[in-house]
This record gives C-alpha cells, sequence and structure tokens, in this order.
C-alpha cells in the first residue's frame, strides 16, 4: 500500500538518517507499518510497536518482513539498547513527551540514531506568523500530491508548544538537531554518544 501524506513526506530524510551497518531499527507507532517496512531495506532486523490493535492487524496483512507488536511503547519488553536505530513519526504527542522520549533514548545502543517527527502546537507570534505562512504551501502540497493515508488512525492534539519540544529535547539529548518542517511537522536528530 502506497499513499503520501505530511507525515510520509518526512520518510526521506528518517531513511537517510539509518546508520549504515543498521542491525536493529524500532519504528515506535508504526500504524500501518508503512515506515517499517521501508526500513526492510536499510537493517536486518526491523520491530514497529503500535498499541491500535486495528493499525497493528494492518502492519501485519502487509507484513513484508518486519515484527509488530501491538502493545504500549513506554511499556513493552523491549531490550535496553537493543537497537541501532530508533524513530517515530507523528506518535510522541500520543505519549508524555518526555518519558516517551527519554525511552527512546534508553533503547539505543551506543552510537544508534533517533529520529523523531512530531507535531506541536502553535504558541507564539512568531508560530502564528509560521502557520499563516505555511497554510497556503500545506494546503496546495496537499491537493497536488492527493494526501490520504489508512483510516483509522489515532489522531489527538498536541499539548506542547515548539518552543517546549525544542528546549525539552535540547535539555534530554545533548546536542540534538532540532528542525521546524514547512508541512507543519518539526524533527530531532540525535546520535547517542
Amino acid at each position: 500500500m502506497s499513499y503520501w501524506n505530511t507525515n510520509v513526506a518526512r520518510h526521506p530524510d528518517i531513511l537517510r538518517a539509518v546508520p549504515i551497518g543498521c542491525r536493529d531499527a524500532l519504528d515506535v507507532g508504526c500504524g500501518d507499518g508503512l515506515l517499517a517496512r521501508k526500513l526492510m531495506g536499510r537493517a536486518t532486523v526491523v520491530t514497529g510497536i503500535d498499541r491500535s490493535p486495528a493499525m497493528i492487524a494492518r502492519a501485519r496483512e502487509q507484513a513484508g518482513g518486519p515484527c509488530f507488536v501491538e502493545g504500549d511503547f513506554l511499556d513493552a519488553d523491549l531490550p535496553a539498547e537493543g537497537f541501532d536505530f530508533v524513530c517515530s513519526v507523528a506518535t510522541i504527542h500520543h505519549m508524555g513527551f518526555e518519558p516517551a522520549l527519554r525511552r527512546m533514548r534508553d533503547l539505543l545502543r551506543p552510537g544508534g540514531t533517533l529520529v523523531v517527527v512530531g507535531l506541536a502546537r502553535e504558541a507564539t507570534a512568531a508560530d502564528w506568523a509560521w502557520w499563516a505562512a505555511a497554510t497556503p504551501v500545506v494546503r496546495i502540497t496537499k491537493v497536488l500530491r492527493r494526501a490520504s493515508g489508512p483510516d483509522g488512525m489515532p489522531a489527538t492534539n498536541p499539548a506542547m508548544s515548539y518552543g517546549e519540544v525544542r528546549e525539552a529535547a535540547r535539555r534530554m539529548l545533548p546536542g540534538v538537531r532540532y528542525r521546524r518542517h514547512v508541512l507543519r511537522r518539526y524533527s530531532l536528530t540525535w546520535r547517542k554518544p
């Protein structure tokens, strides 16, 4: 199954961040498994985890190599420092940001890479100016790309602002690269020492 939306738009950047020689990769909040299947070309073993039974059922129908786990990422039995690559797309705002980011960090092996793509809320005049400038681009891009996605994908509004996300990430992941993207997403990229 192939489709495009503002989350899928970040997949090429995520795939480029996978370390060479990656053995084990984890996709947190894998949904229908689209990114996890793409990761199979970059990692030996890929695990996708999601707490939505409907999404995991879809992921397993499409399988194509990854192992899909239904469960709560924060409580799941996953090996500490067991992954060379951990990613999460539009999921962390469904969980407590700091506990989820801490868990992702702790699951990485030394030298491993973490990529988080997330949503945040506008809170400052600069945020709202960014939103106003980006809105036509986002709408036109969605129409031209025929944006769609799997039905039934859980959705919730983000509680944290862009500034709050940036500050918490910098505190928890020294040296993290924070980027704000036009299509209303931010990304965090970090390499574990």
